[in-house]
């Protein structure tokens, strides 16, 4: 059995995740909350935001022409930048000698730490 968290395939890394729109209603359901008692967003928010935005993209791209998909997948690498410096500033994550340089990058560290996560949310 292949780990999904290093599969040739990135929707791998989501087996087993909540499908797309529930975590687009779990995201803004989040983004509601914090507006209105005025904190900040947590890991869990930044990860799932950017993992949904992944996991848009990835369809994109196996649906349609690159140009058709930029878009999502110009979306997927802000909110996967978004996870990684969430997790630098607060998480200790270092970039200095990091394989986190591009926006695919950012996508491929998002799907390896969201498996982790979803992985732990069923233990």
């Amino acid at each position: 059995m292949t780990d999904a968290a290093h599969s040739t395939d990135p929707a791998a890394a989501y087996a087993g995740a909540p499908r797309v729109p529930a975590e687009i209603i779990w995201v803004l359901r989040q983004v509601r909350a914090t507006r209105s008692f005025g904190t900040a967003q947590g890991r869990d928010f930044w990860l799932r935001k950017a993992a949904v935005f992944d996991r848009i993209a990835i369809a994109e791209v196996a649906t349609y022409a690159p140009q058709a998909a930029a878009k999502a997948v110009e979306t997927a690498e802000a909110a996967a930048r978004r996870l990684v410096e969430y997790d630098a500033t607060h998480n200790g994550l270092s970039l200095r000698g990091s394989d986190i340089v591009t926006g695919e990058d950012c996508r491929v560290y998002v799907r390896r730490e969201y498996h982790a996560w979803n992985r732990a949310q069923t233990l």
